[in-house]
């Protein structure tokens, strides 16, 4: 009976100990990440996602490798420019394994080797720039940071998809002076700003007064050639008045008579008070004689030279 016994509880153990190698045999690999397998200290396979069997004390799992971007913040490193300025610049790295075997057997400490060739890299690119331009080039000293560490990664199964510098830190001193120097910088600007707006308003007045003077020849080229084509137009239909009048007389035949007629009645505006004498030509004086208006005449010029001496005393 006690042997039979103890057949069962040997059978039961047996049977634990073959179910406990059984599950710990069965290996599930989570996504995004792989598993280095060794089989009796040497490199076997690489485990990808999903279900594996492992033999129990011979295989075993030697690292878990995650395939997923890494981003390492590394600490500040202190650096020296090409003009003698000392800064300490703080950069972060992004990374990603492609190759879990060559990073688990490529090096012993991947994070911390990458730690200092990226410090080693950024030194010595710093050190061909100055102070100037590295404040003012850190996407190119990025990508070359980026192109050095990737090639340098390589045997690693790392790839370095990007590097950015977060941050330069200056010494306080430096700062006072880059202070002073931007106000400086920026006083200077305003006074150019200043000068050129006054330049530009002095040339733009004297512009405007020019443009107004000429304008206001123009105008008065423009006022004298009116007037004057007004004059022209003027004497010109006078003239043609003029010369369609005596058109008119030569076209109407008029006798000598109406013609004399016409000389007697002009004297009176010839005798206007102004002359103290008036000479007559016989014929026009017989032809007044034979009218009887000689006297007329007379009287009139005698009346309006009587006034005219009024008039000068």
């Amino acid at each position: 009976m006690l042997h039979i016994i103890m057949s069962y509880n040997l059978t039961f153990i047996l049977l634990g100990v073959i179910v406990a190698g059984i599950c710990s045999a069965i290996k599930i690999v989570p996504q995004s990440k792989k598993y280095i397998i060794e089989r009796l200290g040497k490199y076997n396979c690489t485990w990808d996602a999903g279900l594996h069997i492992m033999v129990p004390l011979i295989d075993r799992i030697v690292n878990r490798v995650s395939l997923k971007e890494q981003v390492f913040d590394f600490p500040p490193q202190p650096m020296i420019t090409h003009d003698n300025v000392i800064v300490s610049i703080d950069f972060v790295v992004f990374c990603r394994v492609f190759d879990p075997k060559l990073f688990s057997y490529g090096v012993e400490n991947a994070v911390l080797g990458m730690q200092n060739i990226s410090a080693t890299t950024l030194r010595n690119i710093v050190g061909e720039l100055e102070l100037d331009q590295l404040l003012t080039s850190r996407e190119s000293v990025n990508k070359k940071l980026e192109v050095i560490l990737d090639e340098a990664t390589d045997p690693w199964g790392i790839k370095v998809n990007r590097v950015e510098i977060k941050q330069i830190i200056l010494s306080r001193e430096l700062e006072d002076v880059m202070s002073r120097q931007m106000r400086a910088e920026r006083e200077r600007r305003q006074t150019v700003l200043e000068a050129k707006a006054h330049q530009e308003a002095v040339v733009a007045r004297a512009e405007g007064d020019k443009k107004a003077k000429i304008l206001a020849a123009e105008a008065e080229r423009e006022s004298q050639i009116t007037l004057a084509e007004g004059r022209a137009k003027s004497i010109l239909l006078t003239y043609k008045a003029e010369a369609d009048g005596l058109s008119m007389i030569n076209n109407t035949n008029i006798s000598n008579t109406v013609l004399k007629l016409k000389g007697i009645d002009a004297m009176k505006y010839v005798a206007n008070g102004k002359a103290t004498k008036i000479y007559m030509s016989s014929d026009l004086t017989n032809t007044v004689s034979h009218f009887g208006l000689a006297s007329d005449l007379l009287c009139g010029a005698a009346a309006a030279n009587n006034k005219a001496q009024e008039e000068d005393k």
